[in-house]
C-alpha cells in the first residue's frame, strides 16, 4: 500500500515508521520544516526506543519518507492517516484546531480516491465531522471513505506495543474499508477488532479512562492502606491473582499523567456532559489524580518542619521511564511546591532534561547524574521509575546524601531492601522505613 501519514508526533511518527516496517511505501507529511529536516537526517525528535533503528532502515529501503509539501506526500497514495495532537481546552473537550487544518489541506490537495484514518484521538462522532469537512471543501472530483485506527500505545514503548499490542480497533461504515485496513494491518499478526465509526472513537476512551480508574483506586487502597496499617504490595498482589481484575496497572504511586489519560479522561467527561450524562466516577477519578500529585510533598513536610535552604534531590522528571515526555508530569507541581517551601532543587532524568528546562522553574538545578544530584543532599524524592533510578544502591545514598532520607513516589525498592541499607524510606502505601 502507498500510504501518508500526516503529523510526526509520538503516534504519527511510529505509526509511519512501523507501517513501512511491514512493507508499505509511507511519506510523513508536517507542517513543522525543522522537525521534517531533521527526520531527512534520520535523526528522531523524540525519545522512543527502537525508532531510530527503524527509521534509519526504512529511509534505507525507500520506504519511508518525509515532506513539508502536501502535493508531494498525497501523491498516489490509496490510505491517508490523520495523527496530529488533539490538546485539551480549558474546559477538557479536545482541541481540534490541527485536525481542522488537516481537513482544509486534505480538501484543497487530494487529486484521487482515498480512504482517510483518523489515528488521533477524538470525540465520539468526530471521523462524521471530518468526512463533512473535507467533502463541503473538495477541490477536486474525488470521493474520500472515513475510517477510525485508534492507537494504544504506551509512551517509551511504543514501537514495541504496535508489534506486539493486544488487538488492533478498526471502524468504518463500509465493509471494503474494513477489509482494506484489515490488509495492511496484516503484518503486524495481532487480532483484528472490526466495528463502526463511533465504536471504534469510544473504545479508545473508554480503555484509557478503564485504566486511569483503575490506577486511581489503587492510589486510594495506597493511602487507606498506610492509615490502618496494611502493606499496598501485598494488597495488590492479592487482588491480581483474582483472574477478573489482573494485576496490570495496580502499581501504587503518585498518579498517572502524560498525554493521554489526563486529557482523554477528562474529554470523555466532556462528552458525556455534551450528551447530558453526568459521568461521576471519572470526575472523582480525575479528582483523586489531582490529589495524589501533591502527596508526596505532603510527606516531605510531615517529616520536616521547614525546608528553607534544605537541598532536595528529585529523581525522574519525565511521567514515566523510557519517554523524555512532561506532559501531565508530577515533577512540574512537585518543584514548583518545593521551591515555594524554600527548597533547593537539584534535579536528574536520563531523557527529560531537555524538555524540562523549558516547562520548569528557572531555579531548578540540572545534575549530569544520580550521583550528583543527591550529593549533600538532606532528602531524595524519586518520582520516575527509571530503571537506572531503581537500580541506583540504596547505600550510596547513605554515601553521597548528607542524611538519606527517601522519599519514593513510584515504590522503586523493597521495604527489605530499605531496612537493610539503613536509609530512612517513605513510599506510597506502605509502612515506612527509620532507622
Amino acid at each position: 500500500m502507498k500510504i501518508a501519514v500526516i503529523g510526526t508526533g509520538y503516534v504519527g511518527l511510529v505509526t509511519g515508521a512501523c507501517l513501512s516496517e511491514i512493507g508499505n511505501h509511507v511519506t510523513c507529511i508536517d507542517i513543522d520544516e525543522e522537525k521534517i529536516e531533521t527526520l531527512k537526517q534520520r535523526v528522531s525528535p523524540i525519545y522512543e526506543e527502537g525508532l531510530t533503528e527503524l527509521l534509519n532502515r526504512n529511509i534505507n529501503q525507500s520506504r519511508l519518507k518525509f515532506t513539508t509539501d502536501y502535493r508531494e506526500g498525497l501523491q498516489d497514495k490509496d490510505i491517508v492517516y490523520i495523527a496530529v495532537g488533539t490538546p485539551q481546552n480549558d474546559d477538557g473537550s479536545a482541541d481540534l484546531t490541527s485536525v481542522n487544518a488537516v481537513c482544509k489541506s486534505l480538501a484543497s490537495h487530494l487529486t484521487r480516491d482515498v480512504i482517510i484514518v483518523t489515528k488521533s484521538t477524538v470525540p465520539v462522532g468526530t471521523n462524521e465531522y471530518i468526512k463533512k469537512e473535507i467533502e463541503d471543501r473538495l477541490v477536486n472530483d474525488v470521493t474520500i471513505k472515513i475510517a477510525s485506527n485508534p492507537e494504544f500505545l504506551r509512551q517509551g514503548s511504543a514501537v514495541y506495543d504496535t508489534f506486539n499490542g493486544d488487538r488492533i480497533v478498526i471502524g468504518a461504515e463500509e465493509e471494503t474499508v474494513l477489509d482494506a485496513l484489515e490488509e495492511v494491518n496484516a503484518g503486524f499478526n495481532l487480532p483484528i477488532v472490526r466495528t463502526n465509526l463511533r465504536s471504534a472513537e469510544m473504545i479508545k476512551y473508554a480503555s484509557n479512562a478503564f485504566l486511569a480508574t483503575k490506577i486511581s483506586f489503587i492510589n486510594e487502597m495506597a493511602n487507606l492502606s498506610e492509615k490502618i496499617g496494611a502493606n499496598i504490595d501485598d494488597v495488590a498482589e492479592g487482588m491480581g491473582m483474582d483472574g477478573r481484575i489482573g494485576g496490570a496497572f495496580l502499581n501504587a504511586g503518585i498518579g498517572y499523567g502524560g498525554s493521554c489519560f489526563p486529557k482523554d479522561t477528562r474529554a470523555i467527561i466532556s462528552v458525556a456532559k455534551d450528551a447530558s450524562y453526568d459521568m461521576q466516577i471519572l470526575e472523582n477519578v480525575v479528582d483523586s489524580n489531582e490529589r495524589q500529585r501533591g502527596i508526596i510533598v505532603d510527606k516531605v513536610k510531615e517529616r520536616f518542619d521547614s525546608l528553607e535552604g534544605m537541598k532536595v534531590a528529585v529523581l525522574g522528571l519525565a511521567f514515566k521511564p523510557n519517554t523524555d515526555d512532561l506532559r501531565e508530569a508530577p515533577s512540574i507541581s512537585v518543584t514548583a511546591r518545593l521551591i515555594e517551601e524554600g527548597a533547593e532543587v537539584h534535579t536528574y532524568d536520563p531523557a527529560a532534561m531537555d524538555n524540562a528546562k523549558n516547562i520548569l522553574s528557572d531555579q531548578v538545578n540540572y545534575a549530569v547524574d544520580i550521583r550528583e544530584a543527591v550529593a549533600h543532599a538532606d532528602i531524595a524524592i524519586i518520582l520516575t521509575e527509571w530503571q537506572e533510578i531503581k537500580e541506583f544502591p540504596l547505600d550510596e545514598y547513605k554515601n553521597l546524601m548528607n542524611e538519606a532520607v527517601i522519599f519514593d513516589g513510584r515504590n522503586c525498592f523493597t521495604l527489605k531492601e530499605a531496612e537493610n541499607s539503613g536509609v530512612e524510606y517513605h513510599s506510597i502505601g506502605r509502612p515506612s522505613v527509620r532507622k
